[in-house]
């Protein structure tokens, strides 16, 4: 654990890249080359004040790095899961930047570097006096007032952040708020001219404009007319909610856009684990959007999780039978294994056994290229030294 809080501003400031997280390392350079503060990236600890963003799956390598290293560095965490588990975090961070760090990150490298007090700076945890210490949290940030990317490291567009639906599983709604907000279309089309293909971050891409529970199909279309070029909505790396599938947006979409499917979020085949996560759709609502796709011409990719805490056998088939359905129909599918995320109700919930029966259906669809992803358990979990 280090406390030195006074570091030689000649020695710099450093983004610690991960390839996994070019999207967020994006928009934090952005964000700081913006305020006047030149960084640079490392793929190793540096002497000076080292940045570090990460999700769950990466902590446990992240604190044995920092715990490892021999620099005289100020090491700053931020991201999912140290916004999360901030008293853990600082078992081996000096400061963790809390939520959302378009407004944080900058004030704080200028408090670090002037000597100022830290208790000024909102939306920061760190030790005080030998206690874990939160400064006031920040009000929600308009994504307007923040570039998504600059010329040196470009990233897809952040069009719309927050989440009205609160599942259970899912840290998008505690980090971001239940309020959804979106850059302007104006800015978006700004942005899009430094891309040459088009990609959007969203929690709900099909929701840009609307509260998150219904669609605004007049807003969509104007930022899609708006773009040139090779736009790719509701696909990678945003995926959409089947119930805003509809016949009018896709027909938008398809006459605008350059791709050729739609990543759909279903998440279980089974209404009784629907409902108990908190999804708001149901199975024919994703059996009603795999439909309207092929329809349209498109390829429904769709996202499946196994493992979900009150998940029991006959919810898996369920599940299995929906994947085979949607292949059948030339779609495929995509899944993934459960993790306990820090701040969900499922925090501290285990996993449930993936059936041998599915394991080996899911392997066989895999090797046909009909489905990937990982659908085996990971120890990801385990995240203390």
């Amino acid at each position: 654990m280090r406390s030195l809080f006074h570091p030689n501003p000649t020695s710099g400031v450093t983004i610690r890249f991960d390839k996994r997280n070019t999207f967020s390392l994006a928009a934090i350079q952005a964000i700081l080359t913006s305020r006047g503060i030149e960084i640079g990236f490392s793929s190793r600890p540096r002497d000076g004040i080292m940045i570090y963003s990460f999700a769950t799956p990466q902590a446990r390598e992240v604190y044995r790095e920092v715990a490892n290293s021999r620099t005289q560095s100020v090491f700053i965490a931020g991201g999912p899961h140290p916004s999360a588990k901030a008293a853990e975090a600082l078992e081996q961070f000096d400061v963790v930047v809390l939520g959302e760090g378009e407004e944080t990150l900058p004030e704080l490298i200028l408090t670090l570097t002037d000597d100022s007090d830290l208790d000024k700076v909102r939306g920061i945890a760190y030790r005080k006096s030998g206690r874990i210490h939160k400064t006031r949290p920040r009000p929600h940030v308009p994504l307007d007032a923040y570039p998504p990317f600059n010329q040196n490291l470009r990233a897809p567009i952040e069009i719309s952040r927050g989440c009205p639906h609160n599942c259970k599983y899912c840290q998008t709604s505690r980090l971001f708020g239940t309020k959804m907000r979106h850059r302007s279309v104006e800015a978006i089309a700004f942005y899009s001219n430094y891309l040459s293909d088009v990609r959007f971050i969203s929690p709900n891409a099909f929701a840009y404009g609307s509260d998150g529970h219904h669609i605004a199909l007049t807003r969509v279309a104007e930022l899609l007319a708006s773009l040139h070029g090779r736009v790719y909505f509701g696909t990678f790396p945003s995926e959409v909610r089947p119930d805003f599938v509809t016949d009018e947006l896709l027909e938008v979409v398809k006459e605008r856009c350059a791709n050729t499917s739609i990543h759909i979020g279903a998440q279980s085949g089974s209404d009784a684990v629907l409902e108990e996560t908190n999804r708001g759709h149901s199975r024919h609502n994703v059996e009603v959007a795999v439909d309207i796709c092929r329809s349209h011409g498109f390829c429904p990719v769709v996202d499946f999780i196994f493992g979900l805490p009150t998940e029991v056998a006959a919810d898996q088939l369920e599940s299995l039978d929906l994947i085979d359905s949607i292949v059948s129909k030339g779609g495929r599918a995509r899944a993934h294994y459960f993790i306990p995320l820090p701040g969900t109700p499922y925090e501290n919930e285990s996993p449930a056994p993936v059936l041998n029966v599915v394991r080996k259906r899911l392997g066989k669809l895999a090797r046909d290229g009909k489905l990937s992803g990982r659908w085996e358990p990971q120890l990801v979990h385990e995240t203390k030294r």
